[in-house]
């Protein structure tokens, strides 16, 4: 395991975006998904979550628009597939700890995988999720990494749309 990323993060967020961890790439250049061929940052001005696209470097900018970023595992690695069932299980204690300090009104999981570790799901879907975490609706999408292939940009940015479309309806 490697360095640790700072979140993106303030109390009352209309979306708490959480990545699986942050890639080696990312913490070194202290920005979340910052990696090139990361598909987040397009999914999220796709989708309508920003009216243009941001570079990892202004992931600030998220602030003031209601939204942040946190990981399920905080130390950055070379691949998500070097985490262990346990690297999970405690992110996943963490995060909800860090979902009940800042009550955002959606937990958004960047990955079906991460969700179905580290919180016990193993027969979960993506999108909204049946139960609440902490307090918080949970919302799963695809992991937008490069290296995930199951889903192409458009699929991503329809997906995305989807859950900035309830936040916005107020659900």
């Amino acid at each position: 395991m490697g360095a640790k990323m700072v979140d993106v993060i303030a109390p009352g967020l209309k979306v708490l975006f959480c990545g699986i961890n942050p890639s080696v790439y990312s913490a070194v250049v202290r920005h979340h998904f910052a990696r090139p061929g990361n598909r987040f940052w397009p999914a999220l001005y796709a989708s309508g979550f920003t009216d243009r696209l941001l570079a990892p470097h202004e992931q600030g900018e998220l602030l003031v628009r209601g939204y942040g970023i946190t990981n399920v595992v905080e130390e950055a690695s070379v691949a998500a597939d070097s985490l262990t069932a346990r690297d999970y299980a405690e992110g996943g204690r963490k995060l909800e700890a860090k979902v009940r300090r800042y009550q955002p009104r959606y937990l958004a999981v960047l990955g079906i995988g991460a969700w179905r570790t580290a919180f016990g799901k193993p027969k979960a879907l993506l999108g909204l999720q049946p139960e609440l975490l902490a307090g918080t609706r949970v919302w799963v999408l695809p992991n937008p990494s490069g290296l995930n292939a199951h889903y192409r940009p458009a699929d991503l940015a329809r997906m995305f749309r989807e859950l900035r479309l309830a936040v916005e309806a107020g659900g």
